[in-house]
């Protein structure tokens, strides 16, 4: 498939959300996002330290379960709730402890980062005055951040190292300024997509009951397939982009030209029955295995900027949704609102309340 092959190719570059046109005095020290090639590949192989299946499952499993019984306990002793504030405090605490944010109170830690993420990932149009007043918001938001959330990780880190990416950057010795950088990015890259994941499968179980029979029947193998089948449809980032850096030959009957940038729509992709098989939107646990995929299709990207985190969001969902589901007299009482976010080419889901017998 043409896609998969320019996601996988060496001579394709990272070119979403302007990435081709950031420069970094110091690659060592620049996002893994915004990086390509050997440096790329050294930075993503460090963060192994923190996000193989081995820490995963020894030290971010205890995590989402604890969040987890936390907020369905609250969630139960209150009666309602809306589906977004849930998962976004679940989000914060998983990505939290990997990056290493975890020396701050909890409630106003969540609301200084969703003001962080908020201002990066907002549009101020056209507007001169527009720009200027955004940056200034990013500025405070990022200061303050940096001064009650992200310093603190860093004094104590400096004397007690954890197996967690600010202990990385410590050791790399990235300036301050480049660890709050790496917040973010980590932030938006595993925060905002799980918040609106959790959501949008949590809205495919309230609307079909066989398939939440299914899921709360299943092992967690199960479970995994259908969270999958249902990013397969959804996937949050549905648009990414390469640059092609040199000639691309073998990928079609004429090589791809040098110096061209490529949409990949993952939404479309995703569903394409050449790729997928039969019966792409329907939810088929077994398509995987018969397709001889591993069930991630393009859903989480692919090669060498496929997502680092999909395992964490697709296991901290099957985590809280299986105990959710479980709450007695637990029901949608209104559906989600939902728009689009075109600076991460990805839908918002709001409003979505549930409630449960009290």
């Amino acid at each position: 498939m043409l896609a998969r092959q320019i996601l996988r190719s060496k001579k394709s570059r990272q070119a979403g959300a302007s990435a081709d046109l950031v420069q970094f005095k110091n690659p060592d020290q620049a996002p893994v996002f915004f990086l390509d090639g050997e440096e790329h590949a050294k930075k993503r192989r460090k963060t192994q330290r923190f996000l193989s299946p081995k820490v995963i499952s020894e030290q971010h499993y205890q995590t989402m379960r604890r969040v987890t019984d936390e907020l369905i306990t609250s969630f139960k002793r209150r009666g309602h709730a809306k589906l977004e504030d849930l998962s976004f405090s679940l989000a914060i605490e998983v990505v939290g402890e990997i990056i290493g944010l975890t020396n701050s109170n909890k409630l106003s830690r969540a609301k200084r980062i969703e003001k962080v993420l908020t201002s990066s990932i907002s549009n101020a149009g056209n507007s001169k005055f527009g720009k200027l007043k955004l940056n200034f918001k990013r500025l405070v938001a990022l200061s303050i951040f940096y001064w009650f959330d992200v310093r603190p990780a860093i004094n104590e880190r400096k004397h007690s190292p954890k197996p967690d990416a600010i202990s990385l950057y410590i050791e790399e010795g990235y300036s301050k300024f480049m660890i709050v950088i790496e917040c973010v990015t980590y932030g938006t890259a595993g925060m905002l997509t799980t918040r609106e994941f959790i959501i949008m499968a949590a809205w495919y179980l309230f609307d079909d009951p066989e398939l939440l029979s299914q899921f709360l029947e299943g092992d967690d193998k199960e479970q995994i397939a259908i969270l999958m089948e249902i990013v397969r449809l959804e996937p949050v980032a549905a648009m990414i982009h390469r640059r092609t850096e040199e000639e691309i030959e073998g990928v079609t009957d004429q090589p791809l030209p040098p110096g061209e940038k490529y949409g990949i729509d993952i939404r479309n992709i995703n569903v394409d029955k050449n790729f997928v098989g039969q019966c792409p939107f329907s939810i088929d646990t077994s398509r995987a295995k018969a397709q001889k995929d591993s069930g991630r299709f393009l859903s989480f990207g692919d090669g060498p900027h496929g997502c680092p985190g999909w395992q964490v969001a697709l296991h901290e969902t099957r985590i809280f949704l299986d105990q959710l589901f479980r709450t007695p007299g637990l029901k949608l009482e209104r559906e989600p609102d939902i728009s689009w976010n075109a600076q991460l080419g990805s839908y918002e889901l709001r409003n979505a309340d549930i409630s449960c017998e009290m």
